[in-house]
């Protein structure tokens, strides 16, 4: 299994420099991936153009949003060409993962429907899909196409994933949720007659080192503090040991997850190391 490192684009105060550290050094570390979480009513960086800055830092490691929320961008053609563009300049390193996302303000603020999100996201992929084939919306790409995640558990998100994607991600959860998503996944797989297996992601958040606890509290407290009372087992389920850590990259690995990635809570550039010791990863 793949294991990726967040970037801290969604925590308040970071500061472009401590972005691109953190990416110099999760591809020195040999992390698999960038990732990026996406809001649009918060104080964080837009996530494609995040990853932009950080494939002129890197060379290797893959860039993947974890997700975005397509459907409160308004304009599909854009999003298809902005996502094609930072495929090209990276080398064909971009894994976009999508969804509807959950939070109306996002929506309201981009003056789109939130309540049509699911029909427009529809509309979104199979645009997309027409665009990319066409290479209508350039530049050429060193693939037909970004990697495409789907995220989600609804049952369409696994019908949409088939018939448009490569594969989807459990945005949060435990090993058993994922079982349960990805046999929803391979099902709607093969009933759209797609050769191969679908590809399958999970993540969760981490905090290591001197004030683990309250950087997660704080952070975690702030991020998800529209969601009330549940916003407490957000917190408690991010983990702030090694030990905790290791579990779950290995309770994943056992669930046949094919890359975890690791959300940070802190912003501190040393973030990456302390992860990275933690997983005893070698340096690429």
């Amino acid at each position: 299994m793949d294991v990726g490192i967040g970037l801290p684009t969604t925590i308040p105060g970071v500061t472009g420099a401590q972005v691109l550290e953190w990416a110099r050094r999760a591809e020195a570390r040999g992390f698999s991936s960038l990732g990026t979480i996406d809001r649009i009513v918060y104080p964080n960086y837009e996530p494609l153009i995040a990853l932009a800055a950080a494939a002129a830092v890197t060379e290797r490691i893959k860039l993947a949003t974890t997700i975005l929320i397509a459907p409160s961008r308004a304009n599909a053609a854009l999003v298809a060409k902005q996502a094609a563009t930072l495929d090209n300049l990276s080398g064909g390193r971009l894994v976009l993962g999508v969804a509807v996302g959950g939070r109306e303000d996002d929506y309201e603020v981009s003056g789109v429907d939130f309540h049509t999100r699911g029909k427009r996201f529809d509309a979104m992929l199979a645009e997309w899909d027409e665009l990319w084939r066409g290479d209508r919306v350039g530049p050429p790409t060193p693939r037909d196409r970004p990697t495409l995640i789907l995220g989600g558990t609804v049952d369409a998100t696994y019908e949409r994933a088939a018939r448009y994607g490569d594969g989807w991600s459990l945005g949060g959860g435990t090993p058993d949720a994922f079982t349960d998503g990805m046999e929803k996944m391979r099902a709607a797989w093969s009933a759209a007659g797609r050769d191969g297996e679908p590809r399958g992601m999970s993540l969760a958040y981490f905090s290591l080192g001197d004030g683990a606890k309250s950087a997660a509290e704080g952070y975690l407290g702030d991020y998800y503090g529209f969601l009330g009372d549940y916003v407490g087992q957000i917190i408690d389920s991010a983990a702030t040991d090694a030990d905790t850590i290791r579990g779950y990259v290995q309770g994943f690995e056992a669930a046949g997850c094919d890359e975890f990635i690791l959300f940070p809570c802190d912003p501190d550039p040393g973030q990456v190391d302390l992860l990275a010791d933690a997983l005893d990863l070698q340096a690429a």
